[in-house]
């Protein structure tokens, strides 16, 4: 079979990204270069919806519990019928049972679930200025209670800047130092455990002009249940201060 990824290199190389997944700082993740084929990834890029092409982004803006924004100028959709034919086939197939084994198999997450409905994901698109504070995610899937264990994140940016920042960053538990820095460069995808200390996020404005926004497609996976050192109570995004800000 065909897919828009590269299934056959992902399962080809699983023992050693699994070691690579467990052993990963401050949480177990990994970052997976050239994800998609080179056409599959030039057809998703080109697919991806520009600001103005769609009138019901979910328009996000959060404040902390100081009040001050959490998110600014960040856009999602999930309505996968809106999506081009790229987009919507590669979501399918990012939640058909084969990737789903391909993620249990990589981060030793057993009965993975995959989100058909894209609860807080899909396409996600920030605009210039735009920042997200570092943050742990909510951790049960509303109406459904499951538990969230992983986040996706496929980047779609056709010639992305360092000076343009947008660096996905991952912090440790104690909110002390930035462990990781992941640039958001095409067909780049960062697969990671998500718990209630698995701080992320994207904290300082986007420096890239105007016409150009940083795109992603973002999926979650779920499990019933979780390990019992893992369980908290049911919450939503846990956002944080870095040190400076505090």
């Amino acid at each position: 079979m065909d897919f828009l990824y590269r299934h056959e290199d992902l399962l080809s190389r699983i023992d050693e990204d699994a070691a690579r997944y467990a052993s990963a700082a401050p949480f177990p993740s990994i970052v997976i270069d050239d994800f998609l084929h080179p056409e599959a990834l030039q057809r998703a890029m080109a697919e991806f919806p520009r600001p103005e092409a769609i009138q019901d982004w979910r328009r996000l803006t959060p404040t902390d519990d100081k009040g001050r924004p959490a998110v600014v100028q960040k856009l999602g959709y999930s309505n996968e019928l809106e999506f081009g034919p790229t987009l919507r086939r590669l979501v399918h197939e990012l939640n058909a049972s084969h990737f789903l084994r391909y993620l249990e198999r990589l981060t030793g997450i057993h009965n993975m679930i995959a989100d058909p409905h894209m609860h807080g994901g899909g396409l996600h698109q920030y605009l210039p200025g735009a920042i997200l504070r570092i943050h742990a995610d909510f951790n049960r899937l509303p109406h459904w209670e499951l538990d969230r264990r992983l986040n996706l994140l496929l980047y779609l940016n056709p010639e992305w800047r360092q000076e343009w920042g947008g660096a996905l960053e991952l912090w440790d538990e104690s909110m002390s130092s930035c462990v990781q820095s992941i640039e958001p460069i095409a067909n780049r995808c960062v697969i990671f455990s998500t718990t209630s200390t698995s701080y992320h996020g994207i904290p300082d404005p986007l420096a890239c002009p105007d016409g150009v926004t940083r795109r992603s497609l973002a999926l979650y996976y779920y499990s019933n249940g979780r390990p019992e050192h893992e369980r908290n109570p049911r919450h939503s995004t846990l956002w944080q201060a870095r040190p400076h800000e505090a």
